[in-house]
């Protein structure tokens, strides 16, 4: 897998509109490493695939004339690649140079000279100083996914150097130079379209990177690229947008992302920055559906808690409640009524939350009776983690305030009531939410990726993963 777990994170072509990321990457300079040693297992596989065509000619020798000499049946038997770098071009891109390189070639030889005498026998070929430098050119397809090809390419041949089996030694050292060169000179022109083919093939794989990826019944998140990619001598940064849609309707929200930058960071592969912009647009989608919204009934309060969704247990802090509603249950409508708002301090994540209650009474037919409708505005803190190659997290209350929004019951003291919200909101309202954020939504990806020795930090305005990869299959 040639360098692929690391081009398609920065092969996007920029948009043409300039806005400011939700998500940042950096690429450090151990990433590269760790993608330069991927990239030759894989291309050390390519070269063994190399396929010689045969070679014939016609060379004077002197002292017997003109001999036909043909070289056939030629394969790679070993390939070693002890030296090679991938180097960061400022402002450029990533070039890719082999060198030192060898191959370890066996075929058949026939020659025939004098017109009616022939010989012929097998031979060993040891090709040395083998060298390729290649610059790695990164389009967009139609889809807004990673293309790469190879350009620039340049390879060169040191020595090829044969050995002949069989046959009549003092011949075959009078061609042996000829056959050289001609060697030589076929291998060469094959170094650079190998390249080439070895990085195309990267492309189905790159295919896999998750530029639109599914959250939920509700959400996907964007992740294509605003921005060129920043080039320096020690790291690739690029941004994505880092955005959540309602899935099939990509409405913008009525904010847009602040300018972020990441620290500098070397002790791991991989740097993610993501916003609380990227956070706060899954607000605006969960809010705009509906989403956010949760109908609680009795069965859902535990059994040994006094507080019961009823109205007699209501009507010992608003009578009028058991009096005009005697022995019903009741059930109780919590949503949102504005987008929460996600703020990122260091090391705390608080979300503010303003929404309504509605309570209603159940009658015996099933149809609710309203009670009242109170002003919800609450406060949370967030613990966010990571979960495999999913950003999660839960959250707990800080402080709760009711008012009165409307009373279908007459006047009532809402102060009365703290209590009883109180121990919903915290025995029902954040379990079924922290339910939803452990399963978190998708990180950038690509293929069989996997993050270790993975690490949080909540700054300003943006939370930063570090974090190493591991590519399998």
């Amino acid at each position: 897998m040639f360098l692929c777990c690391w081009l398609a994170l920065v092969a996007l072509i920029p948009m043409t509109l300039s806005i400011n990321p939700g998500v940042k990457v950096r690429l450090t300079g151990k990433g590269l490493e760790y993608g330069r040693q991927l990239g030759m297992a894989s291309i050390q596989q390519k070269l063994k695939t190399i396929k010689v065509p045969d070679i014939s000619g016609k060379e004077r020798v002197s002292p017997i004339g003109k001999v036909k000499y043909s070289l056939s049946n030629m394969q790679i038997v070993d390939v070693g690649l002890p030296k090679s770098a991938l180097d960061l071009v400022p402002g450029t891109g990533v070039k890719l140079s082999i060198g030192n390189a060898f191959l370890r070639m066996h075929g058949n030889w026939r020659v025939k000279y004098l017109r009616i005498i022939k010989d012929h026998g097998s031979f060993d070929l040891n090709v040395n100083d083998l060298t390729i430098t290649t610059t790695i050119a990164i389009k967009s397809d139609a889809t807004g996914r990673p293309v790469v090809s190879s350009v620039n390419c340049a390879a060169t041949v040191g020595s090829a150097k044969i050995k002949f089996h069989g046959g009549a030694s003092w011949l075959y050292n009078l061609f042996k130079k000829f056959v050289d060169k001609a060697i030589r000179n076929a291998l060469q022109k094959q170094m650079c379209p190998l390249v080439a083919n070895a990085v195309s093939d990267l492309n189905p794989q790159l295919k896999t990177l998750n530029v639109l990826a599914k959250v939920d019944q509700y959400a996907e998140i964007e992740y294509s690229m605003v921005s060129s990619p920043t080039v320096s001598n020690s790291c690739i940064d690029f941004s994505l947008k880092g955005e959540f849609y309602n899935i099939g309707k990509h409405q913008e929200p009525p904010f847009s992302p602040a300018a972020f930058s990441l620290p500098p960071q070397i002790n791991n592969m991989l740097y993610i920055g993501v916003s609380a912009f990227t956070i706060n647009s899954a607000a605006f989608v969960y809010n705009t559906v509906g989403a956010l919204s949760l109908y609680i009934t009795d069965d859902m309060i535990p059994q040994a808690s006094p507080i019961r969704l009823n109205t007699r247990t209501f009507g010992a802090f608003i009578p009028q409640v058991a009096k005009r509603f005697p022995g019903l249950m009741m059930k109780l409508l919590v949503k949102t009524v504005k987008n929460p708002v996600v703020t990122f301090e260091p090391n705390n994540v608080t979300v503010q939350a303003t929404g309504t209650v509605t309570a209603y009474a159940i009658q015996p037919n099933t149809t609710l009776s309203p009670l009242f409708v109170l002003n919800l505005e609450t406060s949370v803190s967030a613990r966010v983690f990571v979960s495999g190659m999913r950003l999660a997290g839960a959250v707990t209350l800080n402080k709760m305030a009711l008012t009165l929004r409307t009373s279908y019951v007459g006047e009532f003291q809402v102060r009365s009531l703290d209590n009883i919200f109180q121990v919903v909101l915290k025995v029902v309202v954040i379990p079924q939410l922290n339910v939803q954020l452990a399963k978190g939504y998708p990180l950038p990806t690509l293929g069989k990726m996997k993050l270790v020795n993975t690490e949080l930090q909540v700054l300003k305005d943006y939370m930063l993963i570090g974090t190493d990869v591991q590519f399998t299959g």
